[in-house]
């Protein structure tokens, strides 16, 4: 199979040769066949030669949850991607460090998605939907992405920083560049992917000092700055920089692409619209749907700590593994007809976007609350959200994402 032909048919190549780290697979969302026939023939299957060097992929739903929740033989502490850096910047954070370290900073920055506070935030999420819908052209053709998904979520990541309102729209530059990555031959790229990630951790830093002159604050700087696992963060700019970024992706990426893959779901399965309009209380069990059918988060890459046995495959110590979310939320061994969109999908909730394990996603309950309540005001203002164009995706093995989404709002 030729590296560069995404188009090649998966079930007439060499097995050996598949290799579904291609960005150019997701760009064209071509990638659903590759995985169907690595679960079925391979399903821990090992590449040799990519650009990104040799790689395990794990391609089923029980086999990426029993290497997502085994931190004691594959570790995050080398990278979470399968890019062996996703950054120009030597950063590092509590996602990709293992246990004792990852625990305490993890926790550090849990009170913000405790019940409690996504029950105080969810009027303001509410309040600003409906802003924001209302906003909207109503009748004529513009970008979902644009004006609905990116704008609600950066305006609830300001606030989950307690960041400069005024500046929110630099949230969405740093977010984009740092899951856009570049490549170390790239000399121009680099150096802008750098420029732009040092104005972020200038920013942050200066946002730090300036949290400390305060008392009190529920923001994730004020977390931070008040625990003691992370309160000297700020003296190691890269690890600062690091977990400022992980909570930049994590509290942007998820949801803002759910918002506009729910969009189009509902309009490449009209039926399961139909069912939305006539009932919506549907939207409780559409919300995890969107998620699985959308899976934000293509993969996430361990290293083999040592020699590991699975499914008769031997993972040598040092081997990168990549944990396929994408496939294993389309794994029908698992899933009852997984590959379709079914908003009332018994159990929805059973999937694989958020992982498993001691990574698994804490924000996951803010990303479905933020989706169920758009959805809620959406459906009390229009009888349609039409998707009008093709849609434009970005080029990433890593965010299955969306830059435009052209639509038009018919209103009830």
């Amino acid at each position: 199979m030729t590296q560069g032909n995404p188009t090649e048919s998966p079930w007439q190549a060499d097995l050996a040769d598949l290799d579904v780290s291609r960005p150019s697979l997701y760009l064209k969302d071509q990638w659903r066949p590759f995985f169907e026939r690595l679960r079925n023939e391979d399903p821990v299957h090992f590449h040799e030669d990519s650009r990104f060097g040799p790689y395990w992929s794990i391609t089923k739903f029980d086999d990426i949850v029993a290497v997502d929740t085994n931190h004691k033989q594959f570790s995050s502490a080398k990278g979470i991607t399968i890019a062996d850096a996703a950054s120009s910047l030597p950063i590092s954070s509590f996602i990709t460090s293992d246990p004792p370290i990852h625990g305490p900073k993890r926790r550090a920055v849990q009170p913000v998605v405790v019940p409690q506070n996504l029950k105080n935030l969810e009027s303001l999420i509410r309040s600003r939907s409906i802003e924001i819908l209302e906003s909207l052209p109503v009748g004529e053709e513009f970008n979902w992405v644009e004006l609905v998904s990116i704008n609600l979520t950066t305006q609830m990541l300001a606030t989950l920083f307690g960041f400069p309102f005024e500046d929110r729209h630099k949230l969405t530059l740093w977010s984009d560049n740092l899951t856009t990555g570049v490549s170390p031959k790239d000399v121009e790229g680099t150096a802008r992917n750098r420029a732009v990630m040092l104005e972020c951790l200038q920013y942050f830093q200066a946002l730090w000092h300036e949290r400390k002159q305060t008392e009190g604050g529920f923001d994730l700087l004020s977390l931070m700055q008040r625990d003691p696992a992370t309160a000297s963060m700020v003296d190691d700019p890269m690890h600062f920089l690091g977990n400022i970024a992980l909570l930049i992706v994590g509290g942007n990426d998820t949801t803002r692409n759910s918002i506009s893959g729910g969009v189009l779901a509902l309009n490449q399965n009209p039926a399961q619209y139909d069912k939305l309009r006539a009932d919506h209380s549907l939207i409780d069990s559409m919300v995890p749907e969107i998620i699985r059918w959308q899976t934000p988060l293509i993969h996430m890459r361990r290293t083999a700590i040592e020699d590991v046995e699975l499914k008769g495959r031997t993972i040598r110590k040092g081997d990168k593994v990549v944990m396929w979310y994408i496939s294993g939320n389309r794994d029908d061994t698992v899933i009852e007809n997984a590959d379709d969109f079914i908003i009332d999908r018994p159990n929805s909730r059973h999937h694989l976007a958020f992982g498993f394990g001691i990574h698994r996603c804490m924000g996951n309950r803010l990303a479905e609350m933020q989706l169920r309540v758009l959805w809620e005001e959406i459906m009390q203002r229009f009888e349609m959200i039409e998707v009008v164009g093709p849609e434009q995706r970005v080029r990433s093995n890593f965010i299955r994402g969306y830059t435009e989404l052209p639509v038009v709002a018919h209103p009830l």
